[in-house]
């Protein structure tokens, strides 16, 4: 410690005050440990460089005489810049870490203008000679600097040193040592003498107010997080039975959401102002006879459950529904709620968020399924890392081993299928037995279809059939019944298929059952729009079509009701009473999700027909989610074969988003672009399309008076922007093909040039070698050549 105290004792003098403050004794310290630092760090500094250098030469000498270099050895670039890394120049002691942090809290302590070492007076310099410097100079500069830093954090604020010691890269055991002795000690807590008492007694005052927000925080989260649905349900469904069957009831859940969604908008922009300016009803109301809430006809019809009741009048402007069906004219001046516009905007826009969340959940789902890495030490984290030591509750931590022992057989499943590959024979039989079941199912499903259209064409033309509300209920109950025996079909025929992997399994039994519910619902939707429209000429055909989808909704349930009953119940009971094995059915997860996609399909295509559809909905999903939920605890067993469900979620809401929303969406635009709409009931009676509602809005505010007459200038404006902003984004894109396609002809003119450079290089090196070649050969040689 010889320079760095010659370096200290060496200051010149300089007059400063002798104001108050710290002691300049901390300061010499930190002068002198930090020149101990420094002078340490330069002689490592100055010992790697002398070994990269002669690193360097023997690797240039060895280069020289082979291009082979061992595995696992680096070039001297690489160690020269590994060498220059901060984790090699600074972290290399544990004293070096503590003085870094210690600069730090220099500067902290320098930011509320504390006088610095050279405002004192050389006098009032301690003598550092009376240090015993002949004891361990390691030890004792580490106790130094560890005294040095316990003191400046001490000078710190509570958070500020919180802060700084969780950020230090030392051992807990350091850690908790560095705060015991940096806390302040009792007796300033207490207002001694010199202590500041009121700033104490404040600073206790706010940590205490602090902690009680905390407090209060942590237990409203807790709160919250107890009111979120069904949460002990579910982690009492992922420990007894998997993530393959959770999957099911998450997906129910996210489908719950949706709707509710979609039925707070209809709800506050087209029911809502229909309610408070009810229309004038065409006759008196029927009276209820309780069928009604199977076929949806009957009282219900005259109600904002349904298309008809909805108004072409201007809601704040109301005038008298005209007898001829003519558009109600409002008066001049002011904004009138024109109800057409409104019941086509809300849909529309309905649709639009429905879409944007649906694809979000889409993406957040498939970035958490298929990260990178998200498999890589699984095992580990699950065997070392799932426990919550928070539990306390017998029953509660029953639960969590019953999750980690579920999570354990999946991924020890998963991992043996990985590493149990099948012959070539075994997969060519499978492959046969695999086409001919796909053959079958696809003849299945369009024999349904088939049978549906039949039918629904006999239904359409049944005299009888007009004006009795039960015999509405045969084609729900039809297309129900196929719905409900047709998966059973497929299953028998997959009992054929030597799957080995049980996600495999289901996978392919959902596409078969989609394969199915869309060739229905195809048929189906033909029917309404293709069939009905023709023949209810002169009716009211947009009530039609949404009470026949309230009664294909209904039937659903219903049918689903029955499945629950004696297709687990009842075989549940034979299976243990009669036949006297304790093995009960496993869940079907491919058939019950795709009739919760199915239930979800008709709910969107019903929505422009019957708004209080998804309210219907969401009743349904509830009774479904506590039946299920019920009859799988008491009737279902866990997968014989344990799966790992992690890309389940993803699947789900890819098949909701691609073939059930879009599909419903396209159905939707085909009704509200193409198909003309009734001239006796709803917002659109006067129209020949629906989507004229706009242009007709824009008309009347033109009409309206100057006050608004800037409303479809603005329309007009944003319309002509939009266009100009898609043209210019294709001009843009036009010039970036064509930058793209120019940089790689660049690319391919610059590489052409680098060749031929080089091959210009090689032919001179190799000519003048031959030319050094003969020059250097011996004069006997060259005599002996010019003699032959």
């Amino acid at each position: 410690m010889a320079q760095p105290l010659a370096f200290i004792l060496d200051v010149p003098e300089t007059p400063g005050d002798q104001g108050q403050g710290p002691s300049p004794y901390d300061e010499s310290e930190v002068h002198d440990s930090f020149q101990q630092l420094i002078q340490e760090q330069s002689q490592c500094t100055a010992q790697e460089g002398l070994e990269l250098q002669q690193r360097e030469r023997e690797v240039t000498g060895s280069s020289q005489q082979t291009l082979w270099r061992p595995e696992g050895t680096q070039s001297t670039a690489t160690l020269r810049i590994l060498a220059s890394m901060p984790s090699r120049t600074i972290g290399r002691s544990r004293g070096a870490i503590i003085s870094q942090y210690y600069n730090r809290t220099v500067q902290l302590r320098c930011r509320s203008s504390r006088p610095l070492l050279g405002n004192f007076v050389r006098s009032a310099w301690p003598s550092l000679r009376l240090y015993d410097l002949e004891l361990d100079p390691t030890a004792l500069e580490e106790e130094e600097k560890q005294s040095l830093l316990v003191k400046e954090l001490q000078s710190l604020a509570v958070a500020q040193r919180d802060h700084m010691l969780r950020g230090m890269p030392l051992s807990l055991a350091e850690k908790r040592s560095l705060r015991e002795k940096s806390r302040t000690p009792r007796g300033k807590w207490r207002g001694q003498p010199g202590s500041g008492g009121v700033c104490s007694c404040c600073g206790r005052l706010r940590y205490a107010c602090v902690l009680a927000l905390h407090s209060l925080g942590l237990a409203l989260l807790s709160a919250l997080q107890a009111l979120m649905p069904w949460r002990y349900a579910l982690k009492r469904i992922g420990g007894q039975f998997g993530s393959s069957v959770l999957s099911y009831f998450l997906f129910l859940k996210t489908l719950l959401a949706f709707n509710a969604l979609l039925l707070l908008l209809l709800v506050a922009f087209i029911m809502g102002p229909q309610v408070a300016f009810p229309p004038a009803l065409p006759g008196p109301a029927p009276v209820c006879t309780g069928l009604e809430l199977l076929t949806g006809a009957g009282c219900f019809t005259h109600t904002v459950m349904y298309y008809g009741h909805y108004s072409n009048a201007t809601l704040n402007q109301p005038c008298g529904s005209p007898l001829d069906g003519s558009q109600c004219t409002p008066r001049v001046g002011g904004l009138p709620y024109n109800m057409p516009l409104a019941y086509l905007s809300t849909v529309g826009v309905s649709f639009f968020i429905t879409c944007i969340t649906l694809v979000y959940s889409m993406a957040h789902s498939f970035g958490e399924s298929y990260r990178v890495g998200s498999t890589s030490g699984i095992h580990a984290i699950t065997v070392f890392c799932s426990w919550d030591y928070k539990v306390t509750q017998k029953r509660a931590s029953r639960l969590q081993q019953d999750n980690i022992r579920t999570r354990l057989k999946e991924l020890l499943a998963e991992w043996q299928l990985r590493h149990s590959p099948r012959s070539v024979c075994g997969r060519l039989r499978q492959a046969a037995v695999l086409g001919l079941v796909w053959l079958l199912c696809l003849g299945t499903a369009l024999g349904c279809a088939v049978a549906v259209h039949v039918f629904s064409e006999f239904m359409i033309q049944s005299p009888e059939a007009a004006g009795q509300e039960a015999v509405l209920l045969v084609l729900p109950l039809v297309v129900g019944l196929l719905n409900l025996g047709a998966p059973y079909l497929c299953r028998v025929l997959a009992a054929l298929e030597p799957h080995d992997s049980p996600v495999l399994e289901v996978y392919v039994a959902i596409c078969r059952n989609l394969i199915l519910k869309l060739a229905i619902l195809g048929t189906l939707c033909y029917h309404w729009l293709g069939r009905r429209v023709g023949v209810l000429q002169g009716q009211c055909w947009e009530d039609f079509v949404g009470q026949e989808l309230y009664r294909f909704l209904v039937m659903d349930f219903v049918l689903m009701l029955l499945d629950t009953l004696f297709g687990e119940l009842v075989w549940r009971i034979i299976s243990e009473k009669k036949l006297k094995r304790r093995r009960k059915p496993e869940f079907d997860i491919a058939r019950n999700v795709l009739e919760l996609i199915y239930g979800q399909t008709l709910t969107w295509l019903g929505v422009l027909f019957s708004p209080l559809l998804p309210a219907v909905q969401i009743i349904k999903l509830l009774l479904v989610f506590y039946v299920k939920k019920t009859s799988l605890l008491a009737n279902c067993q866990a997968p014989r074969r344990p799966w790992l469900a992690s890309h389940m979620s993803t699947v789900f809401l890819t098949l909701l988003c691609f073939p059930a929303f879009l599909g419903a969406a396209v159905f939707l635009c085909y009704a509200v672009w193409q198909v003309k709409p009734s001239s006796t009931c709803g917002p659109f009676r006067t129209l020949d399309t629906m989507y004229e509602a706009g242009r007709v809005w824009v008309r009347h505010l033109e009409a309206a008076g100057p006050r608004v007459s800037w409303l479809p200038w603005v329309h007009r404006a944003v319309i002509y922007l939009n266009i100009q902003v898609v043209r210019g984004q294709r001009k843009v894109i036009c010039l970036l093909k064509e930058q793209i396609s120019n940089e790689g002809e660049d690319k391919i003119f610059l590489i052409n040039k680098l060749h031929s450079i080089y091959e210009r290089k090689e032919r001179e090196e190799r000519s003048r070698v031959g030319t050094t070649e003969e020059a250097a050969a011996p004069p006997a040689l060259l005599t002996d050549e010019q003699d032959a």
